[in-house]
């Protein structure tokens, strides 16, 4: 996997995340500006007319009625009102409104306690936690249309480099989009609690060269391979009530309440990221996937040692 980058919204590499910055540049600009006034006419205020030990009875001159000041102090603020308002809304609408070309990638990303679905409609791919896109470049813009849904209750989509904020609203859709311009792993994160496990639901979008980009797609699109020496683990997945939440294709497995398993070793983290991906802690997740997530809603398997070897030897062959 390439470098993971830090979440940061002053270092974009995505279209409407540029955009968001800049706003953000002019509206910290102006903001700024106001305050050193403000704070600049305090400071001065206090230094020039602050009392005199000399003279603790004497009070300061007063100034009642100054038509000039008072159109200052409200016709000042409704301008910058007013700027704010139409700088924002231009950005707005230039993101909001990018019309979808033909050729872009289309994402169904679905919220759910405490896990991201990730679909891709057109190419036949269900993952989880992990999105996978092409860059974009100047002579060949890739661009990737994303659908935010929720099954359950209001989550929120933002990978803070590449978009702003979206909401995941159950029974309701909406859409943002992605240009990235840049090879990498950008971190992203439920934005709305959620629930007792909204701090560990995680979002990662990795940034492909075009090229690795089909790869990537060919390997999801293509059947698990079958293995001899996991021929009991994939039956032991089959009798149990795994096959009731997750899917897993050439199996009975056809669940939707948890993540689609046909590919799980080619993901970087269980839980969406609770843990890292590795053998050894498939192992323990599968025993007790409380002792990482705290109300998880997979329950504990009750398995024992040899049946979690089974189930984990099996599992481990679905790259």
């Amino acid at each position: 996997m390439t470098p993971i980058q830090t979440p940061n919204i002053f270092a974009p590499v995505s279209t409407p995340a540029l955009a968001i910055r800049d706003l953000s540049f002019i509206v910290l600009a102006i903001t700024g500006a106001i305050f050193l006034i403000v704070a600049g006419v305090a400071v001065y205020t206090l230094i020039r007319f602050g009392r005199r030990p000399t003279n603790p009875e004497v009070e300061p001159a007063q100034v009642y009625g100054s038509t000039q000041i008072e159109l200052a102090w409200t016709v000042v603020p409704l301008l910058i009102v007013v700027v704010l308002f139409l700088v924002t809304a231009r950005y707005v609408y230039g993101i909001e409104r990018r019309p979808q070309p033909p050729d872009a990638l289309e994402i169904t990303v679905v919220g759910n306690q405490w896990w991201w679905e990730i679909r891709y409609p057109k190419l036949g791919i269900v993952t989880a936690n992990e999105i996978h896109v092409p860059v974009s470049d100047v002579a060949n813009p890739a661009l990737t249309f994303i659908t935010v849904e929720s099954v359950d209750v209001a989550h929120s989509f933002w990978v803070p480099q590449l978009a702003g904020k979206m909401d995941a609203i159950p029974n309701k859709t909406n859409r943002v989009w992605i240009e990235p311009r840049q090879v990498g792993t950008y971190v992203g994160q439920c934005a709305e609690y959620c629930g007792l496990q909204h701090a560990l639901m995680l979002l990662v979008v990795v940034v492909h060269p075009k090229e690795e980009f089909r790869v990537w797609v060919a390997a999801q699109q293509a059947a698990p391979a079958e293995r001899a020496a996991a021929r009991a683990g994939r039956d032991l997945f089959s009798s149990l009530a795994c096959v009731n939440c997750h899917s897993i294709r050439g199996t009975p497995g056809n669940g939707v309440f948890g993540p689609d398993l046909t590919h799980l070793m080619s993901r970087s983290t269980l839980g969406a990221g609770a843990v890292r991906n590795t053998r050894e802690n498939l192992r323990a997740w599968v025993k007790d996937p409380a002792a990482f997530k705290v109300g998880a809603l997979m329950p504990a398997m009750k398995l024992d040692d040899a049946q979690l070897d089974q189930l984990v030897a099996y599992l481990v062959t679905l790259r």
